[in-house]
């Protein structure tokens, strides 16, 4: 095991120091600074400041968002090949009634709670929250950035 705590629901969510706690931060202060100059010195160029600002805070999302749109999907395929393989075959046709957000939540559980756990949260319409409270045994996720 590597050196680091074990994983659970209270430790699993995860910070990019750079980005949360550098470039995020940099972007809004700079975006106010920008504002904050529009206000005191109207002119076009400092209009044209904060719009230049904004666009680079929206942009700085954006590239932070589609690859967590792209690890989403790719959870969501490899949840479904483990409970293809892990479900009985009779079972098959309610992996896809699973949501995006079901998927992401039971790729925490263990495999030999995986297939009761999906049928409960199509039973009872969990979220991923809901789903990670309920996980007996963790299964960690450290790829996740």
């Amino acid at each position: 095991m590597s050196e680091h705590k074990l994983q659970n629901l209270g430790n699993h969510a995860r910070f990019d120091p750079l980005f949360h706690f550098f470039l995020a931060p940099l972007a809004m202060a700079n975006l106010i600074v920008a504002i904050v100059y529009l206000i005191r010195h109207p002119h076009f160029y400092s209009a044209w400041l904060v719009v230049l600002s904004l666009a680079a805070f929206v942009l700085l999302f954006k590239l932070r968002l589609y690859p967590l749109k792209v690890q989403d999907r790719v959870i969501r395929l490899e949840e479904r090949l483990r409970l293809q393989a892990l479900a009985p075959p009779e079972w098959h046709s309610q992996i896809d009634r699973l949501s995006e957000d079901q998927f992401i939540g039971l790729r925490f559980a263990g495999d030999g709670e995986v297939v009761e756990l999906a049928a409960q949260a199509l039973e009872h319409h969990w979220n991923r929250k809901q789903i990670k409270e309920r996980i007996k045994t963790w299964r960690a996720d450290d790829w996740r950035v």
